[in-house]
């Protein structure tokens, strides 16, 4: 999953980058509000972190400028701002969901599942295809209720086909899902952790089968 971090608090911002890194995430962070827009304007995510106070460009501008280019990218804004009037404005202008600083990283983070979860796989926790289970939260996969052993990167890949479950994915895709704007990705990587996803899982009745020019897609194989 693919976050932007709007943030001007470089000790804040590099505290919640490693955490979510650490969770998985790939973290774009802007330290600006027009930095924050441009991100937003050029760069699929799948949800933004947005604070309210930052440079040239005040959060709430950066939130009703997106919202009126029709970028439905799930907002979340983190603000010291705690006021009821600060929420309504925040929530009227188009943001998803407000946390008030200072707060729990457990929190936030429960908080980027549930926009996340909410965009992609309605209101499921998880997701079934064939024998296999996917739990988003904890990003584990589950073959016949047995753990199967997945790299972070061949999470990655997983979740972005089910997210796009009975459609083709395109390698660019995949790398603008993988890799934030300073981060490299070849499609020649991207076919290998491809290759080492339809390993795991073709032993159990899932096919990764690829349309020759376009992408991959996700499914249960055939009977014989």
């Amino acid at each position: 999953m693919r976050v932007l971090l709007a943030e001007d608090d470089t000790v804040l911002a590099d505290g919640i980058i490693q955490a979510l890194r650490q969770s998985g995430y790939v973290v774009d962070h802007a330290e600006s509000g027009p930095d924050a827009e441009h991100l937003l304007s050029c760069t699929q995510y799948d949800t933004a972190i947005l604070d309210l106070g930052l440079p040239d460009q005040d959060g709430l501008e950066v939130l009703k400028q997106v919202r009126a280019k029709k970028n439905s990218v799930p907002i979340l804004i983190l603000t010291a701002r705690d006021t009821l009037e600060d929420r309504v404005q925040g929530l009227d202008l188009g943001a998803d969901d407000y946390l008030t600083k200072p707060f729990k990283l457990q929190e936030l983070e429960a908080r980027i599942r549930a926009l996340i979860r909410r965009k992609h796989f309605s209101t499921e926790t998880e997701i079934k295809l064939g024998v296999m289970r996917f739990d988003p939260n904890g990003r584990r996969v589950y073959i016949n209720q047995q753990p199967l052993e997945l790299s972070s990167r061949e999470t990655d890949v997983l979740e972005l086909l089910l997210m796009n479950a009975g459609k083709v994915v395109s390698k660019a895709k995949f790398i603008e899902h993988l890799c934030g704007w300073q981060e490299e990705l070849t499609t020649n990587a991207v076919e290998v952790y491809l290759s080492r996803v339809r390993r795991k899982l073709e032993p159990f009745g899932l096919s990764l089968r690829a349309i020759r020019g376009i992408g991959y897609i996700l499914e249960v194989a055939p009977e014989p």
